[in-house]
Order: structure tokens, then sequence, then C-alpha cells
């Protein structure tokens, strides 16, 4: 246990600090987890396990820690120290699915309209994204989000995975004198319901890790990891290569010349990814990219090539001699480096080095990664490293960075509790009222940064990527989370008191799933999500407080 400080042993403004410094502790441990496991999406035999896996399990860590330890103690203590959990785990699920849902409907607006044929959809043509111009009023009802297959079925996973609630809510209201016994049995049936329902969660997630808004969703974080110039691009798809092209898989599972259909998937994942950087690097916007647009890509993607190996390439795809090279060119010209890239890591180190200065082609070489003014912030950095050896440097930094995270999530997530739950006693109410609003600031920041991030984006794919790791993390809190809950009222003797607050976390996962039955969200419709969270908190309060529910 981590030795902190006694919370009420300090003055409020030393608990305030007390707060905001454990709250950075689990907010910067929830990054750690979450860099970390983007980081192996980078290796192609981990992907879906990190996708399907890794990525939702970690995610709720620091929800689950915070769980955990609210009822850990002498029992007297983990009974009131409790309700500091339940806030948390609705305040969490609530909170995800409404302030991130709400803010990124508005984040990846496009305009509504009906299609040929009479049916209301989202345009995400390059003229529906502009809808800055319009009028607030009129955004509200005539832009939105498109609701995906992908979406719909998200929220039906969600709502089936309320289901452990009933199995310790229902039983709960008709218990008499001693709840925390009457309850052991129900709280068994609802633990064992809710390990099935995450074990079948898990498994859908391994499933869905094959589908097109998945492998959408690790291109996209291969194409931030290389803008953030974490890794470089033949380093990003050393491994892609080896996995698709030397394993002779081809791009739909047949068994025909396995070399041209591999290289295919490898040129349709480097499309993916380079879709939109190519568009960001396209200064004029003509859909083509001049010498000096791709030297800077280079430059920025960490592959230091010279002005002539640039003009080289030219040379070779600007079949028009026009001096620029479209969409499929340049693919197929970052096809060429990083092709060249692998084939010299796969080398002796000695050869490797003489066959670097090579020409691929009309005197195309690759130029190693020696330019020391660019990027300094992580020393050594795995950008610099030769492409074989990155792939090692990436496990080996992402599984620290899981370890590290999830030990900063043990270690502080006991006294969070403690200070949440002395802030709970010095303003007089609740302990479930301030974690339910105090607690998803710390271990939910990463989940709603990304979610407006992929959302801003504006195309079908990233709303869904978006909208449905927020489905995902209640689901995640629905099972694991809960979970944790049920196996501390039935292995500890406690009592599960918190009709008002289950209703609570039901209705608004019901309500997601019914906003989500139709094609289109409009953002109207969106802000109206916004306004449940503090609406739940009120809702709570009067069931509590007018019609007595615990």
């Amino acid at each position: 246990m981590f030795p902190s400080i006694e919370p009420g042993e300090v003055g409020l403004t030393g608990l305030i600090w007390l707060f905001f410094s454990y709250g950075y502790v689990l907010f910067r441990a929830s990054n750690l987890i979450s860099e970390g496991s983007e980081l192996l999406l980078l290796v192609p035999s981990l992907a879906g396990l990190v996708g399907g896996v890794v990525l939702p399990l970690l995610g709720a860590v620091p929800d689950g820690a915070i769980m955990l330890f609210s009822g850990m103690g002498d029992i007297e203590k983990a009974q009131e120290s409790l309700s500091v959990g339940i806030g948390a785990l609705a305040g969490s699920t609530i909170m995800l699915l409404t302030i991130p849902w709400a803010l990124s409907v508005v984040a990846g607006r496009v305009l509504i309209v009906e299609n040929d044929q009479g049916k209301t959809v989202a345009a995400y043509s390059k003229s529906g994204k502009n809808v800055d111009t319009l009028p607030v009023s009129k955004q509200i009802s005539t832009t939105g989000v498109a609701l995906t297959a992908s979406i719909q079925h998200g929220s039906v996973i969600m709502v089936l995975t309320t289901i452990p609630y009933f199995l310790i809510q229902v039983p709960a209201l008709f218990l008499k004198g001693d709840i925390a016994s009457g309850e052991k049995n129900w709280a068994l049936g609802g633990f064992v319901a809710c390990i099935i329902g995450f074990v079948y969660y898990l498994h859908l997630q391994l499933k869905a890790s094959k589908a097109d808004e998945e492998k959408f969703h690790r291109m996209q974080v291969i194409s931030d990891l290389l803008t953030k110039g974490k890794v470089s691009l033949g380093g990003a798809f050393f491994d892609i290569i080896e996995t698709f092209e030397n394993s002779g898989e081809s791009v739909n599972g047949g068994e025909s010349d396995p070399l041209v259909h591999a290289s295919a998937k490898v040129k349709e994942a480097l499309r993916e990814v380079l879709h939109i950087p190519f568009q960001k690097y396209d200064i004029d916007s003509n859909d083509q990219l001049e010498f000096k647009e791709v030297k800077i890509f280079l430059r920025d993607f960490n592959e230091n090539c010279t002005d002539e190996e640039v003009k080289s390439l030219f040379n070779i795809y600007d079949k028009d001699e026009s001096q620029c090279i479209s969409f499929d060119e340049f693919v197929e010209c970052c096809y060429t480096i990083i092709k060249k890239a692998h084939n010299a890591g796969n080398q002796d180190p000695q050869v490797a080095g003489e066959s670097s200065t090579d020409n691929i082609e009309s005197g195309f070489s690759i130029a190693t990664m020696e330019n020391e003014d660019e990027h300094e912030e992580v020393p050594p950095k795995i950008a610099d490293l030769p492409p074989a050896e990155q792939q090692a440097a990436i496990k080996k930094m992402a599984f620290s960075m899981l370890a590290f995270g999830t030990g900063l999530v043990l270690l502080f997530a006991d006294p969070m509790v403690d200070v949440m739950q002395e802030i709970a006693y010095r303003i007089n109410i609740s302990p479930f009222y301030v974690s339910f609003v105090l607690a998803p600031l710390a271990s939910n920041a990463s989940e709603v940064i990304a979610s407006q991030y992929y959302a801003a984006k504006k195309t079908t794919k990233t709303i869904t990527v978006s909208l449905s790791a927020l489905q995902g993390a209640a689901c995640m809190n629905n099972t694991f989370c809960l979970s944790i809950f049920m196996g501390l009222i039935y292995f500890r003797g406690l009592a599960w008191q918190y009709t008002a607050e289950t209703i609570s976390i039901v209705l608004v996962q019901i309500y997601i799933y019914a906003m989500t039955r139709g094609d289109v969200m409009t953002v109207g419709a969106g802000l109206m999500t916004l306004t449940i969270f503090p609406f739940s908190i009120a809702f709570v309060a009067v069931l509590e407080g007018v019609f007595g529910l615990d």
C-alpha cells in the first residue's frame, strides 16, 4: 500500500492539493496505459489482441482500482467508503456516455441531408463538412453525425451488459433485516454473470478487431505515432512487411500469388495511414504533392532524404512530368522507401551499412537517421534506430509504459479514495456525489480527449471509432468494474444499497440505446445528451431525498 498523507490531518488547502496531485498521477498513469497499448498496435502479431483485449481491459484499470480499494479495510469503513466506488462507477459510465458523446457529435458534425432514396444521411463529402459558416441555430437541426451499424450494434451489447445490475438490485428491493447476508448469493450470481459478460465481450472485441473500423483505428494510431515522431515510416511498417509479405498471407486469404497479394495488403495499410497526412501536406489542395511538399513529409516522418534523392523519386513516379505526384503514386513512393529499409534491416549489419547507399532504380537511396536537430525529446529516440531495431524498442517501451502506468494506478487509487471520502465528510454530503463528479476527471480524461480527436476528423470511420470507444468503456464498467463490486459484496459480506444509483446508470444506457436507433444523430440531440450528466446527479438526489430509495 502506498504510504500516503492522511487526508484527515491536513487543512482544506492541503486536501485540495492532495486531490489534484493524486488526480494528476492517475491521469498520467491512464495516459501511459493508453499510449503503451497503442504502441503495441504497431506490432501486427499483437495488434488484434491489443485492440480486442489489452486496450479495453487496461482502460478500465483506473476505475477498477478505485472501486476495489473503496471496499477494502475494516468492514465498517469499507461499507461507508464503498459509496466512493459506486460514485466512481456511476460517474464514469454516465460521464462517458454524455459529455464526450455530445462533444464528439459537435466535433464530428456534417450536414444532414436526404439522399436519392429519401433517406436521411450524414453528408461526408467535402461540401458536407463545411458547416462552420452556418448559423449556430441552424446547425442544431441540420448537422450531425452518422450512426453506423457498428454504433447501433454497440448500443445493443451495452444494454445487455447491464443485466448483472438487475440480478443484485431486484432482490435487494425486497430484502429486510440483515441485507448483506440476504444479498450474498445474489451477489455471487451477479459476479458470475459479470465474468461471463466480460469474457464474452472480449470475445466480441477480438472478432471486431478484424473489422474495417478496427483496422482503420490501428492505421490511425500508426499515423499519429508517425506524426509525433515516435517512429519512422520504415520502422512502423517493418513488422507489417515481415508479417504479410514474408508469410505469404494474401489480401483475401487466398492461395494465388502470395507476394502480389501481400504487397497489395501492405500498400492498402499505407493508404489508410497516409490518407490524412497526404491531405495535410497538400498545401495548395490540388490532390497532388509537389517536390517541396514530399520533402517536408519525408523529413517529418523521419525519413531524412536529400534533395537529390527526393528528385529521383519524382523521376520514377512522376510519369507525366508535371512535377507533382498523385496519392497512388505517393503510396508507391513510400512503399519503395519502406521496402528498401526493410531489406536493409534484414541483412548483416555491415552489409546493410554498405547497401544503404545503393540506389533504388534511378539512383534513389535512403539516408540514415543522422539529423540530431529534430525531435530531441526522447533520448535515445526510437525513430533514430534502424527499422529492424525499432520494433524491439517499441515492444520494450510499450511494456514498460503499461507496467509503470498500472503500478501508479495501484499505488495511488487507494489514497485517492481516502481523499474523496474526506472531501465528502468536510462538505457534509454523500461520498457518492463527490466521486461521481471528481473520479472521472482523473480516470477517464484520456478517453474524452481521444474521442474528440477522432470525431474531429469527420469521416464515418472516425466517428464510429469515437462513439464505439465510449460504448466499449461503458461495457467494461458493466462487466469488469461491476464484477469487482459483486466480489466485494460476496467475499467481504458488504451490502448493495444503491437503488437510486443503479436506476440512474441503467436508464442512461437505455437512453443512449434509444437515441442510436436511427441513421443519424443531430447536434441538437447531442447537446440534449450533454445535459444528462448533471441531470443524473439531481435524479439520484430526488430518488433518495424525496422517494427514500437507498
